[in-house]
């Protein structure tokens, strides 16, 4: 988290529009932290998009596009990689922002497999909240256990590899 996913998904969907491709952007309808449409960075950076509760939907609204952007992939189900592939073959420009590791460390949602039939990734860190080193992880305040915890800086904070594993001991 923090690392600025959401701001390149953004920069490089508009990047598309002023070369006057069609671009259409999805989010789960889960996240409804800034707003209930729009995509929202951490630093207010906007874009319309298309909330959906399914990545099937992808198929159902994306006919005429030629760039689809999904925000925050890792919240969607376990049938996103064959979708994006399904619309990877129409001949789309397919661009996924989301989080490869929950907040224990371990593989998200469908992310491990999109990231092995991506064609192109950018991995971007934050820096560490504690230390100024590059995080890799997101370390969750508090003793929430579920897995999906929507929230910001109030929840979770940037963290290093190293004070991940130290936890509240830092």
């Amino acid at each position: 988290m923090f690392s600025g996913k959401t701001e390149e998904l953004i920069r490089r969907l508009k990047r598309a529009q002023i070369a006057n491709r069609k671009v259409e952007i999805f989010k789960p309808a889960i996240d409804i932290r800034y707003d209930e449409v729009k995509v929202v960075s951490h630093d207010a950076n906007a874009i319309h998009s298309t909330p959906i509760e399914h990545s099937s939907s992808l198929l159902l609204l994306s006919d005429g596009i030629e760039v689809v952007g999904i925000d925050e992939a890792q919240f969607m189900d376990a049938s996103l990689p064959e979708t994006c592939e399904k619309l990877a073959k129409k001949g789309m420009r397919v661009i996924i922002a989301g989080l490869d590791m929950d907040f224990e460390g371990h593989p998200f949602g469908p992310m491990p497999a999109l990231l092995s039939v991506a064609d192109y990734i950018t991995k971007v860190h934050a820096i560490c909240m504690k230390c100024g080193d590059i995080a890799h992880f997101s370390y969750r305040r508090g003793k929430e256990k579920s897995r999906i915890l929507l929230g910001e800086k109030d929840v979770y904070e940037p963290r290093c590899r190293s004070c991940f594993y130290k936890g509240d001991d830092i």
